[in-house]
């Protein structure tokens, strides 16, 4: 059974030892993350999973380039700016030919870290339009950074790091847990992976 422990991160303080009420934080985090990826899944969500520009399609069929992360526009407030892309990978997800991008970005701060999300993009809808946001991984709103991204094969996989408390300071996250995400009956599927030492 896969314990919701967290891993605690950073020197031996008293706030890195989680709580009970810490580990409900954090796994209801966690459940936000999952709840949300079946919420932000439109009908027509396709996925792709290599790091490459391109994929080839089969047959005759041109190559279709990945969606440019730079150029679409993401559900998050980041005032006048545009959000930075951190990271980034792209790959046919879904299996039909044609790359998806993954995306991980924040807005741009001189202080502290903040918040990042995490989207899969798909085609844009017509010519000139910028690529759409088929599902959201992560929402900025859940407070979590990202360590660790990497798009691989059919695989997208993170580490989300987070906070037991509002008294960790918000450059400092203390707790983490590895996630993947992949494409399965029409949609993303987020799996948390066991904390090491767990049972």
């Amino acid at each position: 059974m896969e314990s919701s422990r967290v891993q605690p991160l950073g020197p031996d303080l008293e706030h890195t030892h989680p709580r009970p009420v810490h580990w409900v934080a954090t796994a209801a985090a966690v459940a936000a993350v999952i709840a949300g990826g079946s919420f932000f899944q439109p009908s027509d969500a396709k996925a792709t999973t290599s790091t490459g520009v391109s994929a080839p399609r089969t047959g005759s069929l041109p190559a279709v380039e990945a969606p440019d992360p730079r150029a679409a526009d993401y559900p998050m407030d980041c005032g006048r700016a545009r959000p930075d892309v951190i990271d980034r990978g792209s790959a046919d997800l879904d299996g039909d030919g044609r790359p998806e991008t993954v995306a991980v970005v924040r807005c741009r701060t001189a202080f502290g870290t903040p918040p990042s999300g995490v989207y899969a993009l798909s085609q844009p809808a017509g010519a000139g339009a910028a690529p759409r946001v088929v599902a959201t991984f992560v929402d900025p709103k859940e407070g979590m950074s990202i360590r660790d991204f990497a798009v691989r094969g059919k695989l997208v996989s993170a580490t989300l790091l987070g906070y037991s408390s509002a008294k960790v300071p918000r450059c400092c996250p203390d707790l983490a847990r590895k996630v993947n995400w992949r494409w399965r009956d029409g949609k993303f599927v987020l799996k948390a992976l066991p904390v090491p030492g767990s049972v």
